[in-house]
């Protein structure tokens, strides 16, 4: 009999959106735990802080008894092969984001030989949403409540201190 598996779903999640909702509640259907790994983005200056990201995971998954959300520094590999994992999860929105996470799912393979990279697309509905953009349309005050979780575009909304 086979264990049940453990996914990974790894990123900054600056903020959380609804193509990061979509994989990991499809991912959650497939694997028996799925931890999101939330990175401390040491490389990055991100908006919220690493415990307002991990709240905003938690309150957006709070329904999904196998999902949970950790933070880790460092090498993914290292949080995935120290969390017993078996399979990395992956989002691939575009041409360009395949390349780049080949690329990564070879250097983690040769890292890593036992945990596997699977990727997933989101829905088409969410396929052109990013983080990085989500920030910069409310920066600007552009309305990206659809793009976010309720709960997210208010966190988002008090961090600019605009009114939504």
């Amino acid at each position: 009999m086979s264990q049940p598996v453990i996914a990974v779903f790894p990123g900054t999640f600056d903020p959380i959106t609804l193509g990061h909702q979509d994989l990991i509640r499809r991912s959650a259907r497939m694997f028996g735990t799925v931890i999101v790994a939330v990175a401390v983005a040491h490389h990055k200056k991100t908006m919220f802080t690493l415990e307002e990201r991990l709240a905003m995971v938690r309150e957006v998954f709070h329904d999904v008894p196998n999902v949970q959300a950790e933070s880790f520094t460092g090498l993914v590999r290292d949080f995935a092969v120290g969390h017993g994992a078996g399979v990395m999860v992956r989002g691939v929105r575009s041409v360009t984001d395949f390349d780049y996470e080949v690329q990564l799912a070879g250097m983690n393979r040769s890292l890593a030989p036992d945990v596997e990279t699977v990727f997933l697309t989101p829905d088409s509905r969410y396929q052109f949403i990013s983080s990085t953009l989500v920030r910069e349309i409310a920066t600007l005050k552009g309305d990206v409540a659809q793009f976010v979780a309720p709960k997210v575009h208010a966190r988002l909304m008090a961090k600019l201190q605009f009114k939504s």
